[in-house]
């Protein structure tokens, strides 16, 4: 074990080496992960939980723009194993984005050195562990990118910075959960709610009086929405993946699966504990966690019960998600205003409109974009792609438009051109929030409404100061449309976050392609590259 330990220290050098001769002045970050199973009691019953260094949830990583990040991942589990990175956009580098599509998974027993680089971004975001159900046994962390020190930030530097990891739990085993789904049947309601891998009362935040702090909020949950809110306190809202914000005030907020937000909250109030509680949404049964936000100069207890929140109100998140706008003067990752880049005045180049669907295919339940229920290949279509192997996937294997008819089963790949500016609209006639994301991206939401999408709802579009973000929900019988620029070229997830319809087919890959085959847009394939599947065995070559 030491010499295999030995030898992967000396891969690591070598690519901290290699990146610091391409980066210059960027520096790195390195992390060492041994990915391990190990029992777990989050409510209250044993189950096998997904360890990374022993810990659940996983060690957070926090970085700077333009940091690379070097993350050496041992997998000691006894089955495939990958991470993925959510928000982070992997600038002209799919090649370590971590999901089947465009990583083979880590053997049992094996490593993997993840090359990141957090090139221009700021905000919050989390990792997670991508392949099978895994995601519901736990291996996810917190990112934090702070902006670098030259760039002004719109608001005083926090007394302290707080990670909320939040969403929904079941009770048995992620095994047990895929082997439900892989039955044809749909999940049962979750047993519960945990805020940093415990459930209520489980976690305690302390603060003192008078100061303020920074808490980053994401949902990395399974199948709820959940909303978020501290007893008597208000919370201003500063950014949402990546996106400082204009500094609304508010006394909860929706988060919905797989979203980042972070909000300042001043312990202005007097001295004692409060409740922090997080419950689901638009759900008939309503689950709770709670925290504690303990003042330390607490005088006393917590007093009253858990304060009451939205439950199933859809107008109400609608007009809230409305009101989130971006602060169009403070900085981004760069010292350019947010407001400089004009994403309404950009004439759009293509429509895409996305409807999610649930056929019965084969007498089992499947989840569909566009009538195609996502099935995975047997090679990573990145690889697939980059060897030119036949018969992996067919590009437009789904279309730009919703098709009438049942759901059938396909590797879909819907192409697209680098440089682009497209309008996509999700169309969600279905009786339940969705929740969209999209690798290696952001986009502009310029708007959500009920009813069918129509040319007539762009009348609608905020085109001046909505955010941009990598993951947006769609209410019941609704629609939400974004503009999207097209500037990153590779094979990239387009998912549902509701990971069962997400496991089940509700996905598909866009492949941002570009003839000029140019390390300018692209970085070649990575010297490490895991080869699996019909790519086993081929050559390596660095693009012209």
């Amino acid at each position: 074990m030491g010499e295999k330990r030995s030898g992967v220290w000396w891969w690591c050098l070598m690519v901290v080496m290699v990146v610091k001769c391409i980066n210059g002045e960027d520096p790195y970050r390195f992390f060492n992960w041994n990915v391990t199973y190990g029992d777990i009691y989050p409510l209250g019953v044993k189950q096998q939980g997904i360890l990374i260094n022993g810990q659940f949830p996983g060690p957070p990583i926090e970085s700077v723009t333009n940091d690379n990040l070097i993350v050496n991942v041992f997998n000691s589990l006894d089955v495939p194993f990958l991470i993925s990175w959510n928000g982070v956009q992997q600038r002209r580098n799919s090649w370590q984005d971590g999901v089947y599509g465009t990583n083979c998974p880590i053997p049992p027993g094996k490593n993997f050195t993840y090359v990141l680089q957090v090139k221009d971004q700021i905000g919050s975001f989390f990792y997670f562990p991508s392949l099978d159900f895994h995601k519901a046994a736990g291996g996810y962390g917190g990112i934090k990118i702070s902006s670098r020190s030259v760039i002004p930030v719109p608001f005083d530097p926090p007394a302290g910075d707080f990670t909320i990891l939040a969403g929904d739990w079941y009770k048995q085993n992620h095994t047990d959960l895929k082997a439900i789904l892989d039955s044809g049947h749909d999940l049962p309601f979750p047993d519960g709610l945990l805020i940093n891998g415990r459930g209520s009362g489980g976690y305690t935040f302390t603060a003192d009086q008078g100061k303020t702090y920074r808490f980053r909020i994401s949902n990395v949950g399974i199948t709820t929405s959940i909303n978020f809110r501290i007893q008597g306190h208000k919370m201003i809202l500063v950014e949402v993946e990546g996106t400082h914000t204009l500094q609304n005030a508010y006394d909860s907020l929706d988060v919905h699966l797989g979203q980042s937000y972070s909000v300042l909250v001043t312990a202005d109030q007097p001295p004692q504990d409060y409740y922090i509680v997080v419950s689901t949404r638009f759900t008939s049964e309503v689950l709770n966690a709670t925290s504690i936000f303990h003042y330390s100069n607490s005088a006393g207890s917590i007093s009253g019960p858990p304060l009451v929140g939205p439950t199933t109100d859809i107008d109400w998140s609608l007009n809230q998600a409305r009101s989130i706008r971006r602060n169009l003067t403070a900085s981004g990752p760069r010292p350019n205003p947010q407001g400089s880049y004009h994403y309404g005045m950009i004439n759009t180049t293509r429509t895409i409109r996305l409807t999610n669907s649930a056929p019965i295919i084969g007498d089992k339940q499947r989840y569909a974009v566009n009538g195609v229920s996502f099935i995975s290949a047997d090679t990573p279509l990145k690889l697939a792609d980059y060897f030119k192997i036949d018969g992996v996937f067919t590009v437009g294997s789904i279309l730009d438009n919703p098709t009438s008819g049942g759901g059938y089963l396909q590797t879909s790949v819907m192409e697209a051109d680098f440089r682009g500016y497209v309008e996509v609209v999700f169309e969600n006639s279905e009786g339940i929030v969705q929740s969209w994301h999209i690798d290696g991206h952001h986009f502009f939401v310029v708007g959500m409404d009920g009813g069918q999408w129509s040319d007539a709802s762009r009348s609608s579009y905020n085109l001046r100061d909505t955010v941009a973000r990598c993951t947006v929900q769609v209410y019941p019988k609704s629609w939400t449309a974004i503009y999207m620029p097209l500037d990153n070229v590779g094979m990239w997830n387009v998912r549902s976050e509701n990971w069962a319809r997400q496991y089940l087919g509700q996905q598909f890959y866009l492949r941002v392609y570009s003839p000029a085959n140019s390390w300018r847009d692209e970085y070649p394939i990575p010297t490490n590259a895991l080869l699996c599947g019909r790519a086993a065995g081929r050559t390596k070559q660095p693009q012209n």
